[in-house]
C-alpha cells in the first residue's frame, strides 16, 4: 500500500516539514498537522503553503505539547482511522517538542506504521521504520517566496533580474576602490539622499565642485546612465538610479557576486533576490514591514546579507549603529530562517573591533573595509561553494 498521508509535528522548524511534501518522490496527497495553540502562527503558515501546492491539510489539535500520555492518546485516536491500512500514513518525526516526537514515534512503531526523519542540514529523508527503505535525497525545490511564507512572511516586492553589464562594471570599480573613494562616496551618498522624492540634488558647493575625485566619480556614474550632471546638480532618471547612488550599488554588487556563484559553481543556490520588501505579523497580529538587502536559499537554508555604505560612529557600546545592525540581522535570521539560517554584514567602511566580536558571538559573518575586494571569496567560503 502506497503512503498517501503524512503526519507532521508542528514546531519552529519549518523546512523539515516542508521539503518532504514538495518532493515528488515522497509527496503525500494529505498532510495532518499535530498542532497546539502555542504554534498557531506556524500552523497557519504551513497550512497556507501546503494548500497552495494542492495538498489537502487537516489539523489534529493537542492540548499540551509536553504531556506524554495525552500525546500518545491523541496519536492513537488518529491512527485508529488507519487501523486497516496503517501503511498509508507515515510519521515525520523531525519536528515538535521532544515529548511530541517520542509519543508519536512509539505509537507509530507499535502499529507498524512508517516513520521517517529529515536530516536538518543534509535535506535527506531517513527511513527509521521500516529500516530497509532507501533514504531519499530531497529536491531543493523551495523558492524564497514559499520559504518566507512558511515562516510567516509575505514578499510584497523583490528584484531578481540580472545586473546590466555597464552597471556591473561600475559597481566592481566602486568596490575595488574602497581606500581612495571613502570621503567622495560620503558626499555622493548625501547628495543622493537629499534627492529623494525630487530626483535632483542640492547644488554642489564650491569645495565639492573643485573635488577631482568627486568629478571622476560623477563622470563614471554618467557613463553608466545612473545620473546627469547639469547646472551644478545631480539629476537622476528615476528612484532606482537615485537609490543606487545612495549606497544601493553595494547591494547590487553583493547580489551580482551571489549570481556569479550560482552560475559558476555547483553549490546548491536555488533562488536569490535583492531589495525584498516583506510583511510579517507580530505577536499582536499587527503587520510589520522589513526590507532584506540580499537573500538567497542554498540547500534549503536561508542566507541574509545586510549591505551598508554608511560611516560607523559611537560603536563602542551596545547601542551604536553597528551593534543595532547586527542585532536586527540576528533577529530577522531567526524569525525568517530558523536555526539553520545564516547572516552576513557587508560594510563599505571598517567596523569597530568590538562590533566584530559581537558579530562573532552572534555567528554573523562580516566583510568590511578593504576586505570588500575579497568579497567573492568570502561568499564562496561562507556558502561552501
Amino acid at each position: 500500500m502506497d503512503i498517501d498521508t503524512h503526519l507532521y509535528l508542528v514546531s519552529a522548524q519549518v523546512v523539515p516539514n516542508l521539503t518532504p511534501a514538495l518532493d515528488p518522490s515522497v509527496a503525500p496527497r494529505t498532510v495532518i498537522l499535530l498542532c497546539h495553540a502555542g504554534m498557531r502562527a506556524q500552523t497557519e503558515a504551513l497550512t497556507a503553503v501546503l494548500k497552495g501546492r494542492g495538498i489537502s491539510v487537516e489539523h489534529w489539535p493537542i492540548d499540551d505539547p509536553w504531556d506524554l500520555e495525552h500525546l500518545q492518546e491523541r496519536v492513537l485516536e488518529l491512527l485508529a482511522r488507519f487501523s486497516e491500512q496503517p501503511g498509508r500514513i507515515a510519521l515525520n518525526a523531525t519536528g515538535g517538542t521532544k515529548p511530541m516526537s517520542i509519543a508519536a514515534y512509539e505509537v507509530f512503531r507499535a502499529a507498524g506504521a512508517p516513520i521517517f526523519y529529515v536530516h536538518p542540514e543534509l535535506d535527506r529523508l531517513i527511513w527509521m521504520s521500516p529500516a530497509d527503505r532507501p533514504n531519499v535525497e530531497l529536491d531543493n525545490r523551495l523558492r524564497l517566496d514559499v520559504f518566507l511564507q512558511a515562516h510567516g512572511a509575505s514578499v510584497e516586492s523583490a528584484i531578481g533580474e540580472a545586473v546590466p553589464a555597464a552597471r556591473r562594471e561600475l559597481t566592481a570599480w566602486l568596490a575595488a576602490n574602497t581606500g581612495r573613494l571613502g570621503g567622495t562616496l560620503k558626499t555622493l551618498n548625501w547628495l543622493a539622499f537629499k534627492s529623494e522624492g525630487v530626483l535632483r540634488s542640492p547644488r554642489l558647493d564650491e569645495h565639492s565642485a573643485r573635488d577631482i575625485e568627486l568629478r571622476t566619480l560623477i563622470e563614471r556614474l554618467e557613463s553608466a546612465e545612473v545620473l546627469r550632471f547639469e547646472g551644478g546638480r545631480l539629476h537622476f532618471p528615476d528612484e532606482e538610479a537615485r537609490f543606487y547612488a545612495n549606497g544601493g550599488w553595494l547591494e547590487e554588487h553583493v547580489y551580482d557576486l551571489v549570481r556569479a556563484l550560482r552560475r559558476e559553481h555547483q553549490c546548491g543556490i536555488q533562488d536569490l533576490a535583492r531589495s525584498l520588501q516583506i510583511v510579517r505579523r507580530n505577536q499582536r497580529d499587527q503587520p510589520v514591514r522589513n526590507e532584506l538587502d540580499v537573500a538567497f536559499l542554498a540547500e534549503n537554508r536561508l542566507y541574509l546579507i545586510e549591505c551598508k555604505t554608511r560611516q560607523w560612529r559611537n560603536d563602542r557600546d551596545q547601542t551604536g549603529p553597528g551593534s543595532e545592525a547586527l542585532f536586527r540581522l540576528d533577529v530577522l535570521a531567526d524569525l525568517l530562517g530558523g536555526l539553520q539560517a545564516r547572516a552576513m554584514l557587508v560594510s563599505y567602511h571598517p567596523l569597530d573591533k568590538r562590533v566584530k566580536r559581537r558579530a562573532a558571538d552572534l555567528r554573523i559573518q562580516v566583510c568590511d573595509g578593504a576586505k570588500l575586494a575579497e568579497l567573492g571569496g568570502v561568499l564562496a567560503r561562507w556558502t561552501g561553494c
